[in-house]
């Protein structure tokens, strides 16, 4: 398998940012109330992460190392607005429905996680797939939660009812507690898959390489810990 595969695999199945290392879970609980949403948050994710991590990786040996997380948060922060303003002028809809949680894209640990634990390291076509897979991993965790949550909580499915009006739903699928439920059944099914095909992985030691930018001096050491145990 070549080393792009390599990180398309990863982020899709591997180390999927949502089933496996549990990361971004705000937006994940969040927009998932219906399919259509978790696809878009997940694709503008995406595009985000495959644009930070292509110039963080040709600027990695430029960005002095004392000023790397500002910087990759100038980056990524610039590449959120533009995301954000073309949605809000050509698809007004998906902007409306995703809200807050669009400039929010700029503190999601995953996109930050990545810029430092890979692209900062790594020549830029293996850092565009790193991001891509981790990108297409997101996306498909909040299109399989809001699928499920949409068909059980409103009978439908990308906004096409096919109950009969009036019929009673699960409405408790698109509500809150929903979410976790839903969420919590397919980390289950996941970690199931993962464990019969023995290729199992902590997600402690997992989510270090993506937590590896977080500048909270106690969490670095409680990572050395685990090192060395």
């Amino acid at each position: 398998m070549s080393k792009s595969m390599e990180r398309l695999y990863n982020g899709v199945i591997k180390e999927n940012p949502t089933l496996v290392l549990m990361l971004g879970m705000c937006p994940t609980l969040a927009v998932t109330t219906s399919a259509i949403n978790g696809v878009g948050m997940g694709l503008t994710t995406t595009v985000v992460l495959v644009m930070s991590n292509l110039l963080i990786s040709m600027l990695r040996k430029v960005i002095p190392d004392k000023v790397r997380i500002p910087a990759f948060i100038v980056i990524i922060a610039s590449f959120v607005t533009i995301v954000q303003l073309l949605l809000e002028a050509y698809i007004p809809s998906l902007y409306a429905a995703l809200g807050i949680y669009i400039p929010l894209i700029v503190v999601n640990c995953i996109i930050l996680g990545r810029a430092e634990a890979y692209a900062s390291k790594n020549p830029v076509v293996p850092s565009i797939f790193d991001g891509l897979g981790m990108g297409l991993g997101f996306t498909l965790g909040l299109t399989l939660i809001g699928m499920i949550r949409e068909i059980l909580g409103a009978g439908a499915i990308f906004g096409f009812r096919f109950l009969p009006e009036g019929m009673d739903t699960l409405t408790i699928f698109i509500l809150a507690p929903g979410a976790f439920f839903v969420l919590a059944v397919l980390t289950a099914v996941m970690n199931k898959i993962k464990q019969a095909s023995g290729k199992a992985s902590d997600p402690i030691q997992c989510s270090m390489e993506m937590c590896s930018g977080c500048m909270n001096t106690e969490c670095r050491g409680r990572m050395e810990e685990i090192e060395k145990q």
